[in-house]
């Protein structure tokens, strides 16, 4: 973890040169944990697509998570892979080998059912057109330039409504939108429970994120030590133990869950209105 605190931010942390901001997200919809559609709300549909989107918003999820990356003439878009070959037939190609014309000629929705054919791959700015003001977006920076991001994000005011998914292990990235945007809301992934602690202090995040590998009450407590909430994957294939797998996440003081199945999250919090 020594990397992920250099001598310049710890100079601007001594000398009191940075301005963090901690904003405030707003209360979570369907009682005290917020519900984070992975990929959008996509059983039945094609994944980081605008409708999978659309989907989760009338759901009334808190927030959609997108996978960003760049294409050969440097737009953004929603892809988790880093190659198109999962989703259509008969091409292949990475991401960033095609234009956003070659992209945007794909249909991403014909191998999921017929209703869905001519679906196409969103870009970052039709996906921020779609959720402002309607849903947060939990922005998974795979592939792309934060800078060029933040201006994006800039011209819909959406600074505040969209949490950035980094490993702590990425400090340049994660201080390229710590600095540009304080507003901007960072949410690193400390890995081990033993790494809170510095990341806190290299980056004093509302939010962290980690998955069930490294969950655990302590790690909730030590994050929530440190003044940020915890976002985590689930993890359970099983769907006989998908409310088992949530109840011990609500226990621990989760504050957040990402999932590939909101609907029913959202009906386990609302039908055990305690939690």
């Amino acid at each position: 973890m020594s990397k992920y605190i250099s001598v310049s931010l710890l100079i601007f942390l001594l000398a009191g040169s940075l301005a963090f901001s901690q904003t405030s997200l707003p209360a979570p919809k369907n009682g005290k944990v917020y519900v984070i559609a992975h990929r959008g709300a996509h059983n039945g549909l094609p994944e980081n697509s605008l409708a999978a989107y659309q989907k989760a918003i009338d759901l009334g999820c808190d927030f959609v998570e997108i996978d960003v990356r760049t294409t050969k003439d440097n737009q953004f878009v929603s892809v988790h892979n880093s190659t198109i070959d999962a989703y259509v037939d008969g091409k292949s190609g990475k991401v960033r080998d095609l234009t956003l014309a070659e992209l945007k000629a794909l249909d991403i929705g014909k191998r999921i059912g017929k209703e869905w054919e001519n679906t196409r791959i969103p870009t970052f700015e039709e996906i921020l057109n779609l959720c402002h003001g309607k849903i947060g977006i939990y922005l998974d920076l795979k592939d792309a330039d934060p800078q060029a991001l933040i201006e994006i994000i800039s011209k819909y005011h959406m600074e505040k409504n969209i949490v950035w998914y980094i490993s702590a292990s990425f400090h340049k990235a994660i201080m390229e939108v710590k600095v540009n945007c304080p507003d901007c809301i960072v949410m690193p992934d400390p890995g081990a429970e033993t790494n809170i602690k510095k990341v806190a202090v290299a980056y004093q995040p509302q939010v962290i994120a980690s998955d069930m590998g490294h969950l655990s009450k302590s790690f909730v407590e030590k994050a929530h030590e440190n003044h940020a909430m915890v976002f985590v994957d689930d993890d359970e294939d099983d769907p006989a133990k998908w409310e088992e797998e949530w109840q011990k996440i609500i226990n621990w003081e989760t504050d957040g869950i990402q999932t590939n199945q909101p609907e029913l999250l959202i009906h386990y919090l609302k039908s055990n209105s305690k939690l």
